[in-house]
């Protein structure tokens, strides 16, 4: 047997022993210590590590009300719980949380029972960290709601059901895991890459733009770096070594693609920080996605907008199909696009833009100023905040007061010919925009929050693809004539913006580079809170 699952044993081996080595009752039963507040329980099973909250100190009540108050753990149901608990491991979970091989000796009056009831809670925090995530989103990474969206709770299993989930074990870890395609990918992947010794290499050092065809001495170490990835094969012993070679160059940009960044051969700054990223760093990227994935999936509806916020693309689904998927352009980090949740309720065509305050305020008034000629030149106008028109000759510059800026809609405007709305705090949509050659470019951080979207007029269509055909045929000319004019929506669609950095693409591992630092934040969250768990 291998040495991994000695401790399992053990802690089998302890566990059935107190529930078999005495025929008598024991005397402190589980509707007696239900009873006690949970601080009293806990005390009284001491020294086992019975930790209990308020919600949890319920729903043990519950679970054994709906039992009789009789024990539940087998050890035929141990043997499978500790199956469960150990497969943990490949959702990046940690089992020691749950495990019971941490039990030590107890009194012997209040063994049996306080076994029994530190075995139960250990299976429902279980089964809520593997369905809800072992951390609370809203105070990790937040996700703004919309009022009309249903906002998922997050509670420990019911006790009925739980207690009904003790009959095939296997099956109620499967059914808790979440079932979204991304996630149970992303399980695997991490799976495979916990199983394998972390690889080893040393960091590219700094250097100037490497491009196709030049001479560096950082050449071999980008070889084995790439090699020491699957990038690239054995070296031609007949190249010179410090020569980049066509075949790194192509390894290169096959590494580019799988790591989010601009895949043109060259190795520059941000290609190098991808590089240089360390196997330990790579695993606890897959880790911390599993845990934003066991939140994300539980928003998924069958019918969604899903905007890829690290990865700047959206995919637009039907009944739980991929219907439509285009890139986009997302904020930048200064100015970052908002996770959130929301419903599309309406389109306008032929934009206006005002200009937000942030933007007026930081790139927009400095302009004005250096630049009398700035507002003609790009078709804004000058508001009070009751739309009222302005002259601009009569402002004071220096200190503007509250007024607005509004560039009028047309091919200069940065929203295009569509912009599609949806209720947030954030002053954000998604938008066309003439800035088309940017979606070519990676990382697409360009915008100011809002999210410009690539082929924004085939969105539109299947936004209103089941309005009349005499309604789209007025909404093409209103599109036409350049007016401004807002569309109801004739169904309002779910949308989520989302943030990960790490996903399986065509059966194959992919990262995107932490646009907003976010990745570690989480990771040390994630550490601190499985260190006070195993305390």
């Amino acid at each position: 047997m291998s040495e991994k699952y000695l401790p399992w044993l053990a802690s089998l081996l302890l566990i059935s022993h107190l529930h078999s080595a005495h025929a008598a009752p024991d005397p402190a039963t589980l509707g007696d210590l239900l009873k006690q507040p949970s601080t009293e329980l806990a005390a009284t099973c001491q020294p086992l590590p019975l930790r209990l909250d308020e919600a949890l100190h319920q729903t043990l009540r519950g679970f054994y009300q709906a039992a009789g108050e009789q024990p539940q753990w087998t050890p035929a149901r141990l043997q499978a719980l500790h199956t469960e608990l150990a497969a943990l491991a490949d959702d990046g979970l940690e089992p020691r949380e749950y495990a019971l091989d941490l039990l030590r000796e107890a009194p012997a009056q209040t063994a049996r029972s306080c076994q029994e009831l530190l075995t139960s809670s250990a299976y429902l925090r279980a089964l809520q960290h593997l369905a809800q995530g072992r951390l609370d989103p809203q105070q990790s990474e937040p996700l703004w709601h919309a009022p009309s969206v249903t906002v998922p709770k997050r509670a420990l299993p019911d006790p009925a059901h739980a207690l009904a989930g003790l009959e095939d074990l296997p099956a109620t870890f499967t059914q808790a895991r979440p079932a979204a395609p991304q996630y149970q990918a992303l399980r695997a992947a991490y799976a495979a890459v916990r199983q394998q010794p972390l690889a080893q290499w040393e960091p590219l050092e700094q250097g100037p733009l490497l491009r196709p065809g030049r001479h560096d001495p950082r050449v071999p170490a980008l070889a084995q770096r790439l090699q020491a990835g699957g990038y690239l094969a054995e070296r031609d012993p007949l190249e010179e070594e410090t020569l980049y070679s066509s075949a790194l160059v192509e390894a290169l940009k096959a590494f580019q693609r799988a790591h989010h960044v601009q895949d043109d051969g060259v190795l520059g700054p941000a290609t190098l920080r991808e590089l240089n990223v360390s196997p330990l760093q790579r695993r606890d990227q897959l880790r911390v996605n599993l845990e934003r994935w066991r939140w994300l999936a539980r928003e998924l509806e069958p019918d969604l907008l899903l905007v890829d916020i690290a990865g700047a693309q959206l995919q637009l689904y039907r009944e739980g199909r991929l219907l439509w998927q285009a890139r986009s352009q997302v904020g930048r980090a200064e100015r970052p696009t908002p996770p959130l949740k929301s419903r599309l309720s309406h389109l306008t065509l032929n934009p206006t833009w005002t200009v937000p305050p942030t933007i007026f305020t930081k790139d927009k008034l400095p302009q004005i100023r250096n630049d009398p000629g700035y507002l003609t030149r790009n078709h804004m106008q000058v508001l009070d905040y009751a739309g009222n028109r302005l002259d601009p000759q009569q402002i004071d510059w220096s200190r503007p007061g509250p007024i607005l800026l509004r560039q009028t809609a047309g091919s200069h405007n940065p929203l295009g010919r569509v912009a599609i709305r949806f209720a947030n705090p954030f002053s954000v949509y998604l938008h066309d925009t003439p800035s088309q050659a940017l979606f070519d470019k990676l990382p697409r951080v360009f915008s100011s929050g809002c999210v410009r979207v690539e082929r924004a007029a085939q969105l539109t269509d299947l936004l209103l693809d089941s309005s009349s055909a005499a309604q789209r045929q007025r909404i093409a000319q209103w599109q036409d004539s350049g007016e401004t004019r807002n569309v109801n929506l004739p169904r309002a669609l779910p949308i989520l913006m989302a943030y990960w950095t790490a996903s399986v693409e065509d059966d194959a591992l992919h990262f995107r580079p932490d646009l907003y630092h976010a990745d570690e934040r989480l990771r040390v969250a994630l550490d601190r809170a499985i260190h006070q768990g195993l305390r």
